[in-house]
């Protein structure tokens, strides 16, 4: 029987490189944002690397992987059912406490965020810094990503009932087949001459996966801070923005890995449910609400958004280096998601 150790457990809580990076990540981008034609270009890389990243992985998984991802249905359903039914209901359950420390129009973000699709690179890099399910996680992130394009807009009506119109974006259609799916896809096609060359330099994998995670912070962080985010709330409220945040995701991360593990999926499949279920999308959110909101204070329904998606990224990389970890011993409980 193993005892208690504070050793141990102050060995647990020390951060890796990894998370050190997303904390550096995220100072420069407070103190040094891109802004300009400077937002311009790294927008441009964290898109070359974003491609590349689908890319590797759509050389790296066999065509039998592929075909089993995207065949697991019960892992798709219960990915759509936290990002569409689990979150919204969440949110409207919280909202005596919402009320409390925030504003209406910070709530309304909240019930804004709630409605909105999973995020795609950033659950799929998660999966994959894991070693989860990559073929399912990108099956689900993309469906839920697709999907929202149509769902969220209804949602939005239904819990914020504002009567905002809302359209669908075939733009944002094209960006998920254009960013994604033929990267993957061109991946699939060369990986009979390409497979083995990945397979042996898997550091470069693992290289692109957390690159491309601290370019989306960096680029989203400096976008936030560009737009007055020191600048729009007090401090107390900023503060209590970011704990209700944190426990929403904590709410949705516990339920869905006890869910998960009750319903028998293996641990591959888990890791897809907890990071795919979990995600709520800033590059879908934000053209979204500009168009549900075109009279409503923008910036205040974004806002809970942006902190959100920056909580997730930082929660979620510290969960999947403990998952990664999982062969020397250090499975993850549920009480530390």
């Amino acid at each position: 029987m193993s005892s208690f150790s504070p050793t141990a457990l102050l060995r647990n809580l020390k951060p890796d490189n990894f998370t050190i990076a997303l904390l550096v990540t995220v100072a420069l981008a407070t103190f040094l944002p891109c802004t300009g034609q400077t937002a311009v270009v790294f927008g441009h890389v964290t898109t070359v690397a974003i491609g590349a990243l689908f890319f590797l992985h759509g050389a790296k998984l066999s065509r039998e992987a592929v075909v089993a991802g995207v065949m697991h249905w019960r892992l798709h359903l219960l990915v759509l059912a936290s990002t569409f039914i689990l979150f919204p209901l969440l949110g409207l359950a919280l909202r005596p406490l919402a009320l409390t420390f925030l504003t209406p129009d910070l709530y309304v973000g909240i019930l804004f965020l709630c409605a909105l699709p999973s995020t795609v690179q950033s659950s799929i890099a998660l999966t994959a810094m894991a070693r989860g399910n990559v073929p399912a996680a990108i099956c689900s992130a993309s469906a839920s990503n697709f999907i929202g394009i149509f769902l969220a807009p209804i949602l939005v009506g239904l819990l914020v009932a504002k009567g905002a119109e809302s359209k669908s974006s075939v733009d944002a259609v094209l960006s998920i087949v254009m960013q994604l799916l033929l990267p993957f896809l061109a991946g699939q096609f060369l990986r009979r001459w390409i497979g083995r060359w990945v397979d042996r330099h898997k550091v470069m994998l693992k290289f692109v996966d957390q690159g491309s995670i601290l370019l989306v912070v960096y680029t989203a962080f400096s976008e936030a801070v560009s737009e007055g985010l020191w600048h729009t709330i007090s401090v107390e409220t900023l503060v209590a923005l970011g704990l209700f945040s944190i426990l929403l995701l904590a709410l949705v991360l516990g339920l869905m890995t006890f869910i998960s593990r009750r319903l028998g999926f293996s641990k591959e499949d888990e890791i897809a449910i907890v990071f795919c279920g979990s995600k709520k999308s800033l590059a879908s959110g934000v053209p979204m609400a500009k168009v549900l909101f075109a009279t409503h204070s923008l910036g205040m329904v974004i806002l809970p958004l942006m902190l959100f998606h920056q909580i997730q990224l930082m929660i979620c990389a510290v969960i999947a280096q403990r998952y990664a970890r999982r062969d020397e011993g250090q499975e993850v409980p549920a009480s530390t998601l």
